[in-house]
């Protein structure tokens, strides 16, 4: 069992609360039972099991630990302080997993376009796009395409925010002229919000397989995507607020996508 905080494992976990040291290794740290019984469902690779002595000999715990007996990841025990020293909790539960990040190669989905994704140009708040991927597999969306200096889905915040849904989505990394030329070159269906748009985000008639593009928090979707999208729609407004939360716009039309596309049922608003 690891007792030190300045043991040298102990201090790689706490550097991967950084995103530089995160991109530079390919790694993350997760933490609490359902995140890593999400990662082990969901066949994410999981490098090493973090776990604390009393959280394996609880006995209410006896199910969860008999669920990851089956994990061929290497058992690090670690004492109850040390664990509280690479946990981002204030009650940590004393479980939590090395895993690999897992992204797709933005040429692979360049290939084999299908489905419906979301694209998001410079989300900076690791909550919103932890919320996103979660609304994104509520919906059976394929998953989500980052444009330009994006937060990180591995962020500590994006992953709880997920509440494993990071998991279950394809995430892809692209630039804006590589994203631009493909859904040009490809006739990608793109639409994109906007509040200076003039249709009703429920008057259009959404396609299967497309890309859902939402800008950044401050400014908004970039002239550039703009111009790619097929249509731009609006979420209309009718309090003081002047713009609605990342998160929840994006899910206010993933919402309507789906209820067009793939819900049983639906009634078909639009003639």
């Amino acid at each position: 069992m690891i007792t030190s905080s300045s043991n040298e494992f102990v201090k790689f976990i706490r550097k991967l609360r950084e995103k530089k040291f995160r991109d530079l290794n390919g790694l993350a740290f997760i933490e609490g039972t359902k995140l890593v019984i999400d990662a082990q469902q969901q066949g994410a690779v999981i490098e090493k099991l973090i776990i604390t002595d009393s959280y394996e000999q609880s006995i209410k715990r006896q199910d969860i630990n008999h669920r990851l007996s089956s994990l061929t990841a290497e058992k690090i025990s670690v004492s109850d302080e040390v664990f509280k020293t690479i946990s981002s909790k204030k009650n940590p539960q004393g479980i939590g997993a090395l895993i690999k990040q897992d992204w797709l190669p933005f040429e692979t989905l360049r290939n084999k376009f299908s489905g419906l994704w979301v694209a998001l140009w410079e989300i900076a708040d690791p909550g919103n796009l932890g919320s996103i991927m979660r609304t994104v597999d509520a919906v059976g969306a394929r998953g989500i395409i980052l444009i330009g200096n994006c937060t990180d889905p591995y962020d500590p915040g994006a992953v709880r925010g997920s509440m494993g849904a990071i998991f279950s989505n394809i995430l892809v990394k692209s630039n804006m002229q590589k994203f631009v030329g493909w859904v040009s070159t490809q006739n990608i269906a793109v639409y994109g919000t906007s509040d200076a748009a003039k249709t009703y985000y429920r008057a259009t008639r959404y396609p299967q397989d497309m890309i859902l593009a939402m800008g950044s928090e401050r400014q908004g979707l970039p002239e550039e995507v703009i111009i790619s999208c097929r249509s731009l729609v609006q979420i209309p407004m009718g309090g003081t607020s002047d713009s609605l939360n990342l998160a929840v716009a994006t899910g206010i039309v993933l919402y309507e996508i789906y209820d067009q596309n793939f819900r049983k049922g639906s009634d078909d608003r639009i003639s």
